[in-house]
């Protein structure tokens, strides 16, 4: 028997091992019923092993879209009324699997302090337009506590309908709040970014003069990926002010000739 015979069956015998293991490891329908049900008395201290055949059924269900919406739409159920510990493990999941079937039990979370981050990280990673819409309308009516999270969403999720409102938080007076916008506005890194930057670095107060400086510098390294070139020359010229800081004036100038350089 040559090498190469052997070589054969020996990833023969790994690629049917490989799917013996697949197929042992596929979850009992049964358990993974009685785990959703589980939900709805789970709390801290309870056992996580009792989860176990979700988690399971959800690693099972990679590239089977039927299986991952009967589980989707069986954890949204299990949602209203659920514990804070229920209503986490909950979210974690739709992160990875929900699609927009699962925002209108995520939005109504958005409401509560105690459960709007969890909510809000997992709208956040649902590429769905109702996703984002649900993040806009959590904005106005968000607490203090919860507001620079659903700015710095926003601003990850690179939307510039919301440019606007985040703007106007640059002038908010709880710094986090501020300093989120700032920040989102940086990664959105769009024309209408960069006109709200511009128009508050002269008048941004002590406080505020770093975190605007950084995000002017962010927000033109973005116009300047998207070719957006005399954009993001203009947002460097605002920098070089007597106003700011020696190294922001350094950065912003090393800006100008990296943006100048570029065809």
């Amino acid at each position: 028997m040559t090498n190469k015979t052997i070589a054969g069956i020996t990833l023969a015998a790994g690629a049917v091992g490989i799917a013996a293991g697949k197929a042992s490891a596929a979850p009992d329908a049964a358990a993974v019923d009685a785990a959703v049900k589980s939900l709805k008395t789970y709390d801290w201290g309870v056992s996580r092993k009792t989860l176990d055949p979700i988690c399971d059924a959800i690693n099972a269900s990679h590239g089977d879209p039927a299986a991952r919406k009967k589980i989707e739409l069986a954890l949204v159920a299990a949602l209203p009324g659920a514990s804070r510990s229920a209503a986490d493990f909950i979210c974690r999941r739709l992160r990875v699997i929900g699609t927009g079937a699962s925002v209108k039990a995520l939005a109504a979370l958005m409401a509560k302090e105690d459960t709007a981050h969890m909510a809000r990280y997992a709208l956040e990673r649902l590429d769905d337009a109702k996703a984002l819409g649900a993040l806009r309308a959590a904005l106005p009516k968000a607490c203090a506590k919860t507001k620079p999270g659903v700015i710095g969403s926003l601003g990850i999720r690179r939307d510039k309908t919301s440019v606007p409102a985040i703007a106007r938080a640059l002038a908010d007076k709880d710094m986090n709040v501020a300093k989120a916008a700032a920040k989102a506005l940086a990664l959105i890194g769009c024309a209408g970014s960069a006109k709200a930057l511009t128009a508050f670095v002269a008048k941004a107060p002590a406080c505020m003069k770093i975190p605007v400086a950084d995000a002017c510098l962010i927000c033109a390294e973005q116009l300047l990926a998207d070719g957006q070139k005399t954009a993001a020359i203009s947002l460097y010229k605002c920098l070089k002010g007597d106003s700011q800081p020696k190294h922001v004036k350094v950065a912003a100038m090393k800006g100008m000739l990296t943006a100048a350089s570029k065809k």
